[in-house]
């Protein structure tokens, strides 16, 4: 039988906390070694609630021998740098999404991560969600035939704080980047072209703050098809996420689950169980099956979600916003 994978965390923030639960608790083949964050308090909450080692310092926690791997979870703009320094040390790595914000730092983490020959995995989980990835299956099947549209609606129940927006790269890059990533792993096809349109619907101050909340995205891949992505910070009926693929020969979709499968009727007719409400309520199964998936990849098996998965979607990103600034369909070759 084999050990489990000891894995350092680095980052002990919202998703890092969250990442850490699972490793410690609920991935049987993965074990929570060591933690680090540069908010030593931080660090030693998620240490202490999960029996891990609190390291003193990136490069500890890299180098420690009871490491195998690393999984990046801090900020966008520490991911690089840090893959750099997991690269140096030879290890496999789990980084967040996005990357970056700057192609131009991804394409320096890539180029270093190849030159080590680190295996590295990307986390877009939603690839891990099993609603979704059966419409992903049914298409790679050929059940739905010549993929004609794909349809992607994503709505969160509120919006983030101001001051997240304010560093996330806006909408495109933190909320739609997990869209075009489905866009890409649905269709199986690269995108070629964005045309996005928004507007602050919601909020005035996210406008304020640079960004829009409510938007609508086409994009045509290389293989013919065209998905569409709708996306909106507020949902008052909860956590929205649809996923549906029509083709020539038929159609597959995944829809939301609700809190429970229960319903009554009454005169005003029936009433179901609402939406799961935060993005937790909905995708734990699938971060546990991200790390499954990533377990798999440090022993052996290729990476699920490949840095040029990661790279994809935030050039889709950085074209929707050129097409927002500029009013017109952006080719992907444009931006990289």
């Amino acid at each position: 039988m084999n050990s489990p994978v000891r894995i350092g965390l680095l980052g002990c923030g919202r998703i890092g906390s969250m990442h850490a639960e699972l490793l410690a608790r609920r991935v049987p083949d993965a074990a929570l070694t060591a933690v680090h964050d540069l908010m030593g308090d931080s660090a030693a909450r998620v240490a202490a609630a999960f029996g891990a080692r609190r390291a003193a310092s990136t490069a500890e926690l890299i180098e420690a021998d009871d490491v195998d791997a690393v999984a990046i979870c801090s900020s966008t703009d520490t991911h690089i740098d840090l893959l750099m320094e997991v690269a140096a040390a030879g290890k496999p790595a789990f980084v967040e999404k996005p990357l970056s914000l700057d192609l131009a730092e991804v394409d320096r983490g890539i180029a270093a991560a190849n030159a080590a020959g680190i295996d590295v995995q990307v986390g877009f989980n939603r690839r891990f969600d099993a609603a979704h990835r059966h419409v992903r299956d049914r298409v790679a099947a050929g059940d739905v035939g010549e993929v004609h549209l794909v349809r992607i609606s994503s709505r969160d129940p509120d919006p983030p704080p101001l001051s997240y927006i304010e560093v996330s790269g806006g909408i495109f890059c933190d909320m739609t980047i997990h869209d075009f990533d489905m866009a890409r792993f649905v269709t199986g096809s690269e995108a070629v072209e964005v045309y996005a349109t928004g507007a602050v619907r919601v909020d005035p101050a996210i406008g304020e703050a640079g960004d829009l909340d409510t938007a609508v995205v086409v994009v045509t891949h290389a293989n013919g098809a065209i998905t569409t992505i709708d996306n909106s910070r507020r949902a008052v009926y909860g956590y929205d996420q649809r996923l549906e693929a029509f083709g020539s020969a038929g159609m597959a979709a995944s829809d939301n689950p609700t809190s429970a499968t229960a319903r009554y009727w009454d005169t005003d007719g029936p009433h179901g169980r609402p939406l799961p409400y935060f993005f937790l309520d909905r995708y734990i199964p699938s971060y546990e099956a991200e790390w499954d998936a990533f377990v798999a990849m440090v022993r052996g098996a290729p990476s699920p979600v490949t840095l040029a998965d990661g790279r994809a979607p935030l050039v889709m990103g950085l074209a929707a916003w050129a097409s927002v600034r500029e009013g017109r369909p952006v080719a992907v070759a444009e931006i990289g």
